[in-house]
């Protein structure tokens, strides 16, 4: 019998055999701010970065424009958070056309603690045809203490 024991560390983006998307030709990025030592390339492309922050606190927000609708079977996304407790809730939607309507993929709140749960990985499993628009809205703190959003990683296939 051939056996294998997986850890936490080989359950991230670079799963071998995943297709992962390659967003850079795929689609255009609009955020809602963008802190310049940490910009939304760093999460977007692998191994580039420390991840995305926000320029303000507050609720952001990541859109990926595609030039060309795409089918999505795996959204994969880390949070990381090791300075402060908080709650923070993010939302993903997505839209067929040009973002007249859109379809809640999932909304999910983590808390954040600096003695423990310092980071949040989510794999959601999705089937999506048509999807011209992904939309990523982050709140980062629901008490509505200043708080800076991050994204460490964003990985679609």
């Amino acid at each position: 019998m051939l056996k294998r024991i997986i850890g936490r560390a080989q359950q991230d983006a670079h799963l071998p055999g995943e297709d992962w998307l390659d967003v850079q030709l795929l689609a255009e990025v609009e955020v809602s701010s963008e802190d310049p030592g940490h910009p939304i390339d760093s999460a977007l492309l692998p191994q580039s970065g420390s991840g995305w922050r926000a320029a303000q606190p507050g609720r952001q927000v990541i859109r990926l424009l595609f030039t060309t609708p795409q089918h999505l079977r795996r959204i994969w996304l880390m949070f990381e958070e090791s300075k402060i407790e908080r709650t923070q809730e993010y939302v993903l939607h997505w839209s067929s056309g040009g973002g007249q309507s859109f379809h809640e993929i999932v909304r999910q709140q983590w808390n954040f603690s600096p003695q423990g749960a310092t980071r949040e990985t989510e794999d959601h499993r999705v089937e999506l045809s048509g999807v011209a628009i992904l939309e990523l809205i982050i709140v980062p703190d629901t008490s509505e203490k200043p708080a800076f959003a991050s994204l460490a990683q964003l990985r679609l296939a």
